[in-house]
C-alpha cells in the first residue's frame, strides 16, 4: 500500500470514529426523549431526524453547504468571527458522516428504549430513583443491544459516506480524500487495479468491524 492509500484509510477511520462518538451521544439523547416523552410536534421532529436516511446524500450535502458553507446561515458568522470555515476540511467529512449516520442511531436506540419493560421503570421510580438514575441504571443497560447495534451501523455508515462528504469536504488528495472518495477518483481516472485494491480493503475493513462487533456483543449478552 502506498502513502495515499494509507492516508485515505487512516482518514476514513479517523472520520468514522469521531463521527460515531458524537452520533452515540447525540443519538441516544434524542432517542431517549422521543421514546420517553409525549409532546406536540413529536412526529414532525422524528421525520426531520429521519430525512438524511432517505434523501440522496448530495441533497443532504447541499443542505449542509447552505447551513455551514462560508456564506451559510451558520458558517458565515463563524467565518466572519474566526476567519475559519469548515468547508474542505476533514472536520467537514466528520460533519457529513455524523448527519447521515445519526438517523440509524436514533431509530435503533429508540426502538430498544421503547422495548424496555415499563414495570421495571415504574418499580425504579417507586423505589425513589430519579429519572436520570433510572435511565442510567435501568433503561440504557436493558436497551444495550439496540444501542450497540446502532453504534455499529452508524460507524459502518460513516465509513462508507460519499455524497455528502464530496459536497461539503471536497475531494482533496492528501487532505479530505477518504477511502470512498479515493476509490471514486481512481475509477474516474481509469486506475482500475488500484481501485479494485481499495474496494477490497474497504470491504474487508467494514466486514471486520461488523464481525467483531457482533462477536463482542454476543459475549456481553
Amino acid at each position: 500500500m502506498d502513502s495515499s492509500v494509507l492516508f485515505s484509510m487512516r482518514l476514513s477511520l479517523q472520520v468514522a470514529l469521531v463521527a460515531t462518538f458524537f452520533v452515540i451521544i447525540t443519538g441516544v439523547t434524542i432517542a431517549y426523549f422521543l421514546a420517553r416523552r409525549a409532546f406536540n410536534g413529536k412526529d414532525l421532529l422524528d421525520m426531520l431526524f429521519t430525512l438524511p436516511l432517505v434523501l440522496p446524500p448530495t441533497v443532504t450535502g447541499y443542505y449542509l453547504i447552505v447551513l455551514f458553507g462560508r456564506n451559510g446561515l451558520v458558517g458565515k458568522p463563524v467565518y466572519e468571527w474566526t476567519g475559519w470555515s469548515i468547508m474542505f476540511t476533514w472536520q467537514a467529512a466528520v460533519l457529513a458522516s455524523f448527519v447521515v449516520a445519526l438517523p440509524l442511531m436514533i431509530k435503533t436506540s429508540r426502538a430498544a428504549i421503547e422495548s424496555v419493560d415499563a414495570n421495571l421503570i415504574n418499580a425504579s421510580y417507586t423505589l425513589g430513583r430519579t429519572e436520570l438514575e433510572t435511565a442510567v441504571r435501568i433503561i440504557l443497560p436493558l436497551a444495550r443491544r439496540g444501542l450497540i447495534a446502532g453504534a455499529v451501523l452508524s460507524f459502518a455508515r460513516a465509513m462508507g459516506e460519499f455524497g455528502a462528504t464530496l459536497m461539503l469536504a471536497g475531494n482533496l488528495p492528501g487532505k479530505t480524500d477518504t477511502m470512498p472518495l479515493a476509490i471514486y477518483s481512481l475509477a474516474s481516472s481509469g486506475e482500475w487495479s488500484s481501485a479494485h485494491a481499495m474496494v477490497l480493503l474497504l470491504t474487508v475493513l467494514s466486514g471486520a468491524v461488523l464481525y467483531l462487533a457482533t462477536k463482542y456483543s454476543r459475549r456481553l449478552f
